[in-house]
Formats: C-alpha cells, sequence, structure tokens
C-alpha cells in the first residue's frame, strides 16, 4: 500500500512515531526486532485489509523505527509495556486486540501480565517463549553491522522464500539500521552470542505464561530460523485459552509469507 502519513505523540517521554489507518475496533500491532526494524516495515503489506475491519494502529517501539533512543534509559520489557499503555492512552485507545510480531509478541505478552485489563484478544507471531538456543537469526541480528551487503545476508535468514527478500526491502532496512542509536538499543535487547558454544535465549517463564486471561492466538511458521517452532508450541501448551496455527512453508515473516492465511485466521479469530 502507500505509505501513510507517519504521526507522533509522546509516550514514557518518547516521541513515538506510529502509523493509524481504518475504522472499527482497535486493533494494535507491534513489529519485532531486528537491524532496520519498524512498524512500516513488519506491517505494510495487510494495512490496507486489516484497515478495512479495524482501527489500525502500528507503533515504533520504544528505540526502534522511527521512535527515539534515548541514552541512559533502562530499556527491559516493563518499560516496553509502560511506554505501550502511555501510548494508548495517548491516542485515546481503553482496550484493544494485538498482534504481535516476535519482539512485538513478548511485548503484547507483557500487557496480558501487567495490564490485562488494556488488552481484548492475544495473537502472537514466531513469539519467543521459555528458554531456547540462539538461532543463526538472532545470533546475526546481534552481530549485524550496518551495511546493505550484511543487511541482505542477515535478511536470508528471515524467511522460507527467499525471493520475498527485494532490493527495496534490503535498502530500506539498511537505511533504517544506520540510524544513530537503532543498533544500540537492539543489542539491549539480544543476549550476545557466545564466543564458542551456544547461547540461551530466555523468553517469559512458562510460569508466567500460566496467568494469561486473554483469548489467544499463536501463530509459528513451520521453518522459523530465527524463533524455533519449539516456542510457538510452549505458548500454546502453557496460555489457558490459547490456539495454534503451524503455517508450512513459512519462516519467520507470517504475516508476508502466507499472507491471505494470515487475515484469515486473524479475522476469525478476532470476530
Amino acid at each position: 500500500m502507500k505509505e501513510l502519513d507517519r504521526k507522533f505523540v509522546l509516550a514514557s517521554n518518547h516521541k513515538t512515531a506510529y502509523f493509524e489507518c481504518g475504522d472499527g475496533e482497535p486493533l494494535l500491532l507491534l513489529h519485532g526486532s531486528g537491524p532496520g526494524v519498524s512498524g512500516w516495515t513488519n506491517w505494510n503489506g495487510v494495512l490496507d485489509e486489516l484497515g478495512e475491519s479495524y482501527h489500525v494502529f502500528v507503533p515504533d517501539i520504544a528505540g526502534f523505527g522511527f521512535t527515539e533512543f534515548r541514552e541512559g534509559t533502562e530499556y527491559d520489557i516493563k518499560f516496553w509495556v509502560n511506554h505501550l499503555v502511555e501510548f494508548m492512552d495517548a491516542v485515546g485507545i481503553k482496550q484493544a486486540s494485538l498482534i504481535g510480531n516476535s519482539f512485538g509478541g513478548a511485548v503484547g505478552i507483557g500487557l496480558a501480565l501487567f495490564a490485562p485489563d488494556r488488552l481484548k484478544k492475544l495473537i502472537l507471531l514466531g513469539t519467543p517463549a521459555g528458554t531456547f538456543m540462539q538461532t543463526a537469526g538472532l545470533a546475526g541480528a546481534w552481530r549485524y553491522e550496518p551495511s546493505e551487503s550484511n543487511m541482505r545476508a542477515l535478511m536470508e535468514l528471515f524467511p522460507y522464500n527467499k525471493a520475498l527478500i527485494t532490493d527495496e526491502l534490503v535498502t530500506s532496512r539498511y537505511e533504517a539500521s544506520a540510524r544513530a542509536g537503532s543498533q544500540e538499543a537492539l543489542r539491549k535487547l539480544l543476549p550476545k552470542p557466545n564466543d564458542e558454544g551456544e547461547t540461551l535465549v530466555k523468553g517469559f517463564p512458562v510460569g508466567a505464561l500460566q496467568k494469561i486471561t486473554a483469548p489467544t492466538l499463536v501463530l509459528h511458521g513451520r521453518e522459523d530460523r530465527v524463533v524455533p517452532l519449539e516456542c510457538g508450541l510452549r505458548l500454546v501448551e502453557y496460555i489457558p485459552n490459547a490456539d495454534l496455527f503451524i503455517f508450512g512453508q513459512c519462516g519467520h515473516w507470517v504475516q508476508t509469507e502466507q499472507r491471505q492465511k494470515f487475515l484469515n485466521t486473524v479475522n476469525a479469530f478476532i470476530d
């Protein structure tokens, strides 16, 4: 779709960028992590359709995209959840359904745990959970140094079908990744890969997942090489009211790689 006008509000003392479209019940879309990530790069391919049914808000999480990264800020899940709640207040959302991609799904879980009254339904795409071995995709994101060739090599780890990695996407992600503070913010989120041996990554523990009360839909690509399928299975095992849909021939970008199935599944669940 044609790029929307980028808007800004103040949330948690961060100038926060977001897009908005559509009519109906509010729906929040939260992007994942990774160099050059933003709400637009994650979600622009499905905004037209989602905007036909919902009032869609697509914020850039603090420290990512076009939202500020502030030196000295302690970025952690509680900060990001508080930033999301303040964003919702700033744009007049009392309660919303939420779709979170990867790291955005972790923020969505945080909202479900720390501010459950603000959440109607939760949809998690390729979201980390429990403890798992760091994948090549996550290690590559930490090690990334800005260049177009490095960005292309990293992007090739994300989808099942590498034809989805266009020159336009690589350039867009590279340019965003080169902005001051963007890689520093990302490295605060991901564990540094060990020089030798495997590195453990920790998502929300299963004890916390058991406390989620919102109806939850878990979507995961079978061939995800960034957040392994075991995380999706763990989510649906421990979240009390959760369903799981596994997409074949699909990596970490469910909403792009299996676009129409994604839209059909999301609409059926929310409605």
